[in-house]
This record gives structure tokens, C-alpha cells and sequence, in this order.
């Protein structure tokens, strides 16, 4: 006959293992399907990976047509290099803290924190710099980087990379700016956003896309690269999930996959919230990557994970 003793520690022991698996499934990644369409982007079943972990705050992934990925790990200070053999190596350090990071012409292009500078690494290691001030002020701290097919570069410039508790005194532009750098001309395009941060181009370029606090906006681009007709685009603000907007990557069919709260969110390119891809931890930016284009390489806190798709990315 069992005792209460024995009872209550059966069921202790119960809860104990419950929890535990409670925990982890509550955190299992996973494909949230909120409409049909999302079938023709990613599979609901699709598995997100573990590539690597370990690192203090990862961001600004990027794919070389030489097979590799980039990535920023910004608190140390280094660009990381990840190979499909799964070996992870510095790239480049110090990196001044970049963040965001893209490809142009073979050039590596650095979003530089605390260099708070757009700067550039050649392909044989020269390293330059694109343009580090407005009207002779230091940047706050360029966050990502959007290149437009004429060449032009299209960044956020948030105060997030500036010393703790000294956005205000470090300051010598006074706004969180958009700019955009083309042939030695700089231009802001829009000094009323929050923090913008995350920013990317639609397929054909009629339209930008950037994060501002809680909400995406979007702009129509001009002929001559200015831009007009700022909109909500989505508005994130009653999501009651942990994250929030941050870097984000467009298909070839204009869909938005963007890190939002509760992951990696994905949007039509009409504004409709198709699904949200989950992750272990909460994301802060995405890559295209692999020849075909067709895996979403994502940078979330401590690691690195990546997820196949259906559908090909504009990188």
C-alpha cells in the first residue's frame, strides 16, 4: 500500500518532469500559419535549426556567393564567419561594433557602431570609409543598410549603439535619422521615426520599407531616390509577444519577412500578417542564404539558426 509520503513525492516528481517538458514545448520552434498563402512560402512543418551559439548579442547576417555566412556579434566586437561544415570563425576584429551588414560590388559593407560610420571591406582586406557625418555631426550610430540598385545607400541612424546612459550627452545629431548616400551626396530622407532601425527595398524598388519603434513603415521612392508618402505598414503595438521590429529581408515575390515580436514574422506584400516562424530565441535579423536562396539564415541573442523555404530571397 502507498503512503501519502510516497504519493506526494510520485507526484512531485510528475510535476517536476512536466514542467520541464511543458517549458521547452512552449518554446518549441514552430510554423504559425494565420493565412492559406503562407503554404507557397514555407512548409508548416518546416524544422528551424541550430547552426551555433555562445555569442553575447548577434546580428547584421549576411550570404557570400562564395558559400559562407557573416554575422555581427556586436558586444564583442567582431564579425563572425559561419561555413556549412558548421565551423564558426572571427572574420574580422574588432569590427567596431557593426550591426548591419550587406554586399556590394564584392565589397563588404559595415554598419559601424561605435565607429558610428558606414565603412566598406574590399575583398582583399582594404578597409574605407563610405561617410561618417551630416552637415560635419558624427552619426548617432548606423544601424542597418539598404543598397539600391543605382548604388545607393539607404541606412538608419538610431542612438542604440551609443555608450549606456549617454544618448543624450553623445549625441550631435539630435534626431534618429534615414539616409541616403549616392555619389558622395548625402541626403536625410526622414527625421521623424523612432529608433528607426530594420530597412529594406521592395523587389522593384517602388517601395522602402523601415522600422520605427513599434510599427513598419513604408515609403514610395521617387525616380530620383527621394522618397514620399511615409505609411503604417503594419503596426505591431497590441502584439502581446516578447520582441519587436528590427531587421528584415524581402522574397522575390515582395513578402516581408521581418523579426517582430514573437519571431519572424511574414507579410504580404499588401500588408497581411501571413504567419509567424518561432524560435528558441527572439530574433533580431534575417538573411537569405545557400545557392539557391531558399534558406532563411536568422540571428537571435546568443545564436545562430536557419530555416528552408519554398520561396527565393532579394538579397
Amino acid at each position: 500500500m502507498i503512503t501519502l509520503k510516497k504519493l506526494f513525492k510520485k507526484i512531485g516528481y510528475l510535476s517536476f518532469f512536466l514542467n520541464i517538458y511543458f517549458s521547452y514545448a512552449q518554446i518549441d520552434p514552430a510554423v504559425i500559419k494565420n493565412d492559406p498563402a503562407l503554404d507557397a512560402i514555407v512548409d508548416e512543418a518546416a524544422k528551424v535549426e541550430k547552426l551555433a551559439d555562445g555569442f553575447a548579442f548577434t546580428e547584421g547576417p549576411v550570404w557570400h556567393k562564395d558559400g559562407f555566412l557573416l554575422f555581427t556579434d556586436i558586444p564583442k566586437n567582431a564579425i563572425m564567419k559561419w561555413t556549412p561544415d558548421g565551423k564558426v570563425s572571427k572574420f574580422r576584429e574588432p569590427s567596431n561594433n557593426a550591426n548591419g551588414l550587406m554586399y556590394r560590388n564584392g565589397n563588404l559593407i559595415m554598419c559601424e557602431h561605435s565607429g558610428r560610420r558606414l565603412s566598406q571591406l574590399s575583398p582583399g582586406g582594404e578597409y574605407s570609409v563610405i561617410v561618417d557625418n551630416y552637415q560635419g555631426k558624427k552619426f548617432n550610430s548606423p544601424n542597418d543598410v539598404a543598397i539600391k540598385s543605382d548604388g545607393s545607400y539607404y541606412f538608419t541612424d538610431p542612438p542604440y549603439g551609443l555608450p549606456e546612459g549617454e544618448d543624450d550627452s553623445a549625441k550631435q545629431i539630435s534626431y534618429s535619422g534615414v539616409f541616403r548616400f549616392h555619389k558622395d551626396n548625402l541626403e536625410l530622407l526622414d527625421s521623424t521615426l523612432v529608433r528607426p532601425n530594420g530597412i529594406a527595398f521592395s523587389p522593384d524598388e517602388k517601395y522602402l520599407y523601415v522600422t520605427s519603434a513599434d510599427k513598419w513603415i513604408r515609403y514610395e521612392v521617387e525616380k530620383d531616390g527621394s522618397i514620399k508618402n511615409a505609411k503604417v505598414f503594419y503596426d505591431a503595438s497590441l502584439m502581446d509577444e516578447p520582441g519587436g521590429p528590427d531587421g528584415m529581408k524581402v522574397d522575390v515575390k515582395g513578402n516581408l519577412f521581418c523579426s517582430g515580436p514573437g519571431g519572424i514574422l511574414i507579410f504580404s506584400p499588401k500588408g497581411k500578417h501571413l504567419g509567424t516562424i518561432k524560435f528558441p530565441e527572439i530574433p533580431s535579423n534575417c538573411a537569405f542564404g545557400d545557392p539557391d536562396m531558399k534558406t532563411l539564415y536568422v540571428t537571435a541573442r546568443t545564436g545562430l539558426y536557419r530555416v528552408k523555404l519554398k520561396t527565393k530571397g532579394v538579397e
